[in-house]
């Protein structure tokens, strides 16, 4: 069975927050909620999530610096903002940002519903957010499945090393842990803690990136967790 979808929601307001958290759970989600905009954010960038939820106007960092922040470390990663009514500014610099989309306060369950089922199903249809990306002198190819490496030679990536290398490139420099990696590319929810499926696949993706296997500088081992790609690099 798929484990449920998790949903961020970053809200000051006590009310519309638990209004929101409740909407949320009872339509079958799993939820985490915060406060302020300074552990929405540091939440955003940490957990596993399918989405954010993120209010404009928060304490400690405003709704348009965490969606920057998210935008440039989890590309592939959903946002809708909340905005207040008539604040159609609000709006414009919000989709010119990045996010998905947005609501209105004051908003019903059922439009709420209805805006996070949608952005969900986009999110999950469009093949990649990342068509190409450059990580210690490597230069990573999603359309031609290719990798450029730093010494200038060029090698293909597998059909299922490059469904590997998506979640990784798409939530950069966060850890992406060994279940939800199997769950991803092999389609094995929760996955078999003792297989080495995971572990395998990564050694020949090092080995196709030049990255040496006691010092790699792309693929990097989190112990007690699984791989995540270094951040270095545009």
């Amino acid at each position: 069975m798929t484990s449920k979808k998790t949903v961020l929601v970053v809200e000051d307001d006590a009310a519309i927050r638990r209004g929101l958290v409740d909407s949320l759970q009872f339509a079958g989600y799993s939820v985490i909620a915060c406060a302020d905009g300074q552990e929405g954010l540091e939440t955003a960038l940490a957990a596993q999530l399918e989405l954010v939820i993120l209010d404009v106007m928060l304490p400690r960092r405003d709704g348009f610096q965490i969606l920057a922040e998210v935008r440039r470390a989890r590309p592939a990663l959903p946002v809708i903002l909340v905005t207040a009514r008539g604040a159609e500014q609000d709006r414009v610099s919000g989709l010119q940002g990045g996010a998905d989309d947005y609501v209105v306060k004051p908003f019903s369950s059922k439009e709420l519903l209805a805006r996070v089922a949608a952005v969900l199903r986009r999110s999950a249809e469009r093949p990649s957010d990342v068509g190409r990306v450059t990580v210690a002198g490597r230069a990573i190819d999603f359309d031609r499945r290719e990798i450029a490496r730093a010494d200038g030679s060029r090698v293909l990536l597998s059909e299922r090393e490059t469904v590997l290398l998506r979640p990784l490139v798409a939530n950069r420099g966060r850890a992406i842990a060994r279940s939800e990696l199997l769950e991803r590319v092999w389609g094995l929810p929760g996955g078999d803690p003792n297989t080495r499926a995971v572990d395998m696949q990564v050694v020949g993706l090092r080995e196709k990136l030049g990255d040496l296997p006691d010092a790699p500088q792309v693929v990097l081992t989190v112990r007690g967790v699984g791989y995540m790609l270094a951040r270095e690099g545009p």
